[in-house]
């Protein structure tokens, strides 16, 4: 594969969502066995990582629809373990039976997860996928506003930002600030499907800090 290709540049900004969907399997299995589906640790991880083979063979085959369904269910897949984990561990609280302890490392883990989910989310819809964003170059459209999209054209081919489309660690910025400053800060929210789903993201992130956190803090 040629080092300038499109399809390089894809596949570029395509490992870091993959990785962090591995990475929220490494997140699932640090739970406690009680607050996963089965009770099984590394069942999560399995299922994330045999998901993602397919979605490398349809990406290198291009077919580039298939790429994109099996991409929502793989994200699909992980926003359920995340609510489920995340309805186990509230549902836990008033029985008293998770150590404080526990309950900080399972607060942060979830926590994590609920930005990687939501990274993958916003990188998998904005302006119709990173297929669709890839075929434009220019990113000028989307339902998020980065701050790149407001530059002037002669001030964004000065900085060489001129063929600029944000990719993995931008979405990560903004579901991280999301969960931390319950809004987007920097990046203005422009598409109705997107609020929705930063208001939820913000509502996990609330119970999260709020409800498990501080619970984990007080019987310390």
């Amino acid at each position: 594969m040629d080092e300038n290709s499109p399809k390089k540049a894809t596949w570029q900004s395509r490992w870091p969502a993959l990785s962090a969907l591995l990475a929220l399997g490494g997140l699932y299995a640090a739970l406690p066995s009680s607050l996963l589906i089965g009770g099984t640790r590394w069942f999560p991880l399995v299922v994330i990582s045999a998901l993602i083979v397919p979605v490398l063979i349809t990406y290198y085959q291009g077919a580039h629809t298939v790429n994109q369904v099996l991409g929502y269910i793989l994200n699909g897949v992980v926003t359920i373990f995340l609510i489920i984990s995340l309805a186990l561990l509230i549902r836990a609280l008033p029985s008293h039976k998770e150590m404080p302890q526990e309950l900080l490392m399972s607060a942060a883990a979830l926590w994590l997860s609920n930005i990687l989910v939501f990274a993958s989310w916003y990188w998998r819809l904005d302006a119709g996928g990173p297929h669709k964003r890839a075929l434009r170059g220019d990113h000028s459209q989307g339902a998020f506003l980065f701050p790149q999209m407001t530059m002037a054209p002669e001030r964004r081919h000065a900085a060489g930002l001129h063929e600029w489309s944000p990719n993995f660690i931008d979405y990560l910025f903004l579901a991280f600030n999301t969960s931390t400053a319950f809004s987007p800060t920097d990046v203005p929210v422009l598409s109705r499907w997107a609020k929705v789903l930063m208001m939820l993201q913000s509502i996990i992130s609330l119970l999260v800090i709020a409800l498990l956190a501080a619970r984990a803090v007080n019987i310390l």
